[in-house]
C-alpha cells in the first residue's frame, strides 16, 4: 500500500471517533495533550537558555551566579516534571478513550448480522483471526498513531523553536570561491538538515522490507496463538484419537513460520540498528564540530558553545523522526493493513447479492410462511430447489434424507445465516422462533446464565430451573448454579443437549427448529425431551432435523430430500 493511501486509510479508520458522539471529550483531551507538549517544549527551551547562563558562569567562576543557576534548573527540572505526568496521565486516558470506542465499533460491526459466520463461509482465511485485530491491532493502532503523531507534532515544534536559536548563534560563515566570497547564513540549521536528510534516505531504504515482514509477523502469531486454541478446545477428540504427535506437527507448521519471518526481521533490524546507532554517535561530534570554528575565532563564549551543542541535539532529534521512528512506522502501516482489511471483508460479506428475503408480515397470521426458497452449495449447485411450506403453530415436521443432501443447512438458510440462497421467507410479526443446533453454544459463566442463555424477557427463579433441571434429567447439576466454568468442556455433549432443552422450555418459542439435537441422547432420554415439549410447547411448531426413525413417534409430517435438490412432502400417519 503507498504512502498516500495508507495515511488515507488510517484516517478514515481514525475519523470515526474524532468525529462520533464521543468528539467532545476525545477533542479536549487531545486538545490539553498538545498544550501540555508545547508547555515540555518551552521549558526545553527555556533550559537551552539556561546552558548558555551556567556553563559562563562557571567559565566566570561567578560562584553566586552558579547557586542562582542551579535554582533556576530546579525550578525549572521540578516543572518539567509535572507538566510531564499530567501530560502521560492525559495521553493514556485519551488512549484508552479511543480504544474503548474503536474496539466496540468493530465488534459490532463483527457480530452484526452474522457476519462472524459469514466470514468464515465467505472468505475463508482472508478475514484470518479477526479476534486478533479486535484486540491486538486496535490496541497497536490507537497506541501507534497518537504515539508518531503527537511525537511529530512536538518534533516540528521543537524543531521551529531550536531552528531559531541555532539560526541566531550561527552567525555568518563565509566561503570563498575563485576569488568569490559566498556568504552563508545560518550554517548549523543547513548542516543539521544535510545531515538528517542523508541519515532519513539511508533509514528508509535499509528499513523498507519491514513493512511487509511486521504485517505477515502479526499474521503468523495469531495463526499460532489459533492452532493452540483449538488443540485446547479440542482435548478431548485429540486425546481419544491420540493425535498429539499430528497435533504438534500443526503448532510448529504454524511456529516454524514465525521463526522464519522472524529471522528475516532480525536482519533488517540489525542493519538497521547499526545504522541509526552510527547515526546519532556521530551526531554527538558532529553538533561540536560544526560549532568549533566559532568558538576558536573568539565569536562564542563557552557558554554559548554548548547552548549550541544542545539546541542543535534537539533539531537534530526532530529532524531524525523517521530514523528513530522508523520501526515503529513499519508497524504502523502493518496495523493499518490489517485493519482496513478486515473492515472491507465484513463489508463484503455483509453484501447481499441473492434474492433471498427473509422478513416479518405485518399480518397476524399464525403461519411461517417458505415460498420458493432454493438452497445451494458455495460453487453454485443445488441443495434443495424451490421449497414451499407454510408451517403453522402446533405443526410437527421432520426433515429427512440421505447424509449430505442439505438438511441442517436449509435450517441455516430459515435462519438467514445461510448467504447462498434465494426466495422468501415471511414470519408473523410477533413471532418467536428459535433455532437449536446440535451442539449447542456453552458460556463460560455461571451455570444459571448458561441455562437461559442468550437470555429472556422474563425473570426466572432459581425453583424453576431446577424443576426444569430434574425433568430433563440433570439433577447432579442443581447445586452448580452458581458455579462458573467452561461448560461447554466440562459437561458431556448428552448433558449439553439436555441444558438446550432446558433452554427452549424457558423460552417457549413459537417456532422451533432442532439439528439433530437429540443425537447424543439415548432412545429413553429422547422420548423423555420430546414428551416435555409436546407436554409444555403444544402450540408450537416443531421442524427437527434427524436420522432417527424413533423421532418419527412425535411428528405428523416429514420432508424428505433426495440429495438432488428435489423434496416431498408426505403424512406420516
Amino acid at each position: 500500500m503507498k504512502r498516500g493511501v495508507v495515511l488515507r486509510t488510517a484516517w478514515r479508520i481514525a475519523r470515526a471517533y474524532w468525529f462520533s458522539e464521543e468528539k467532545g471529550s476525545a477533542w479536549r483531551l487531545l486538545l490539553a495533550v498538545i498544550a501540555l507538549n508545547l508547555g515540555l517544549v518551552y521549558i526545553t527551551v527555556q533550559i537551552n537558555i539556561w546552558h548558555a547562563f551556567f556553563y559562563q558562569v562557571i567559565q566566570d567562576y561567578n560562584y553566586t551566579g552558579f547557586i542562582d543557576a542551579v535554582v533556576q534548573f530546579a525550578v525549572l527540572a521540578g516543572i518539567f516534571i509535572i507538566v510531564r505526568g499530567v501530560q502521560v496521565y492525559v495521553r493514556m486516558l485519551l488512549h484508552i478513550n479511543w480504544r474503548r470506542w474503536l474496539t466496540d465499533r468493530y465488534l459490532s460491526e463483527w457480530l452484526k448480522r452474522k457476519t462472524y459466520y459469514r466470514l468464515q463461509l465467505m472468505v475463508g482465511n482472508a478475514a484470518d483471526n479477526p479476534d486478533q485485530r479486535i484486540s491486538e491491532d486496535i490496541e497497536l493502532f490507537v497506541g501507534l498513531t497518537l504515539r508518531l503523531s503527537l511525537d511529530m507534532l512536538q518534533d516540528i515544534v521543537t524543531v521551529s523553536s531550536f531552528v531559531v536559536i541555532l539560526w541566531n548563534l550561527s552567525g555568518v560563515i563565509y566561503f570563498t570561491i575563485s576569488g568569490v566570497v559566498i556568504p552563508v547564513y545560518g550554517y548549523l540549521v543547513w548542516a543539521a538538515f544535510l545531515y538528517a536528510g542523508m541519515g532519513t534516505y539511508w533509514t528508509v531504504k535499509v528499513g523498507r522490507p519491514l513493512v511487509r515482514l511486521e504485517y505477515d509477523q502479526q499474521r503468523y502469531e495469531a495463526d499460532f496463538r489459533y492452532s493452540l486454541v483449538r488443540v485446547r478446545d479440542n482435548a478431548e477428540s485429540i486425546a481419544l484419537y491420540a493425535g498429539e504427535d499430528q497435533e504438534k506437527g500443526n503448532c510448529f507448521r504454524h511456529f516454524y513460520k514465525i521463526v522464519g519471518n522472524y529471522k528475516q526481521i532480525i536482519s533488517v533490524r540489525k542493519n538497521l540498528m547499526w545504522l541509526t546507532t552510527g547515526y546519532s554517535q556521530v551526531a554527538i561530534i558532529f553538533s561540536i564540530l560544526v560549532a568549533s570554528p566559532r568558538y576558536f575565532y573568539n565569536q562564542i563564549h563557552l557558554g554559548q558553545m554548548f547552548q549550541i551543542i544542545d539546541a542543535y541535539h534537539h533539531v537534530q532529534v526532530g529532524f531524525s523522526f523517521i530514523i528513530d521512528s522508523f520501526t515503529r512506522i513499519a508497524q504502523w502501516r502493518a496495523v493499518v493493513n490489517r485493519l482496513n482489511n478486515f473492515i472491507l471483508f465484513m463489508e463484503t460479506v455483509r453484501v447481499d447479492n441473492s434474492s433471498y428475503q427473509r422478513s416479518l408480515d405485518r399480518q397476524e397470521k399464525r403461519v411461517l410462511t417458505v415460498h420458493q426458497v432454493s438452497v445451494f452449495r458455495p460453487v453454485g449447485t443445488h441443495l434443495v430447489r424451490d421449497i414451499t411450506l407454510n408451517i403453522k403453530q402446533g405443526e410437527r415436521i421432520l426433515v429427512v434424507g440421505p447424509s449430505g443432501c442439505g438438511k441442517s443447512t436449509l435450517l441455516r438458510a430459515l435462519a438467514g445465516i445461510w448467504p447462498y440462497t434465494s426466495g422468501q421467507v415471511k414470519l408473523p410479526s410477533s413471532a418467536k422462533v428459535l433455532f437449536v443446533p446440535q451442539r449447542t453454544y456453552m458460556p463460560i459463566d455461571e451455570l444459571r446464565e448458561a441455562l437461559i442463555y442468550p437470555g429472556l424477557s422474563r425473570k426466572v427463579g432459581d425453583d424453576e430451573l431446577i424443576e426444569l433441571l430434574k425433568a430433563c434429567r440433570l439433577s447432579h447439576l442443581i447445586d452448580k448454579l452458581s458455579e462458573s466454568s467452561d461448560w461447554g468442556q466440562a459437561l458431556s455433549l448428552g448433558e449439553q443437549q439436555r441444558i438446550a432443552f432446558v433452554r427452549t422450555l424457558l423460552s417457549k418459542p413459537d417456532w422451533l427448529f432442532l439439528d439433530e439435537a437429540t443425537s447424543a441422547l439415548d432412545e429413553s432420554t429422547e422420548q423423555l425431551v420430546y414428551r416435555l415439549l409436546l407436554k409444555h410447547l403444544d402450540n408450537t411448531a416443531i421442524v427437527s432435523v434427524g436420522h432417527r426413525n424413533t423421532l418419527v413417534n412425535y411428528h405428523e409430517t416429514r420432508l424428505r430430500l433426495d440429495n438432488q435438490g428435489g423434496w416431498r412432502l408426505e403424512s406420516i400417519f
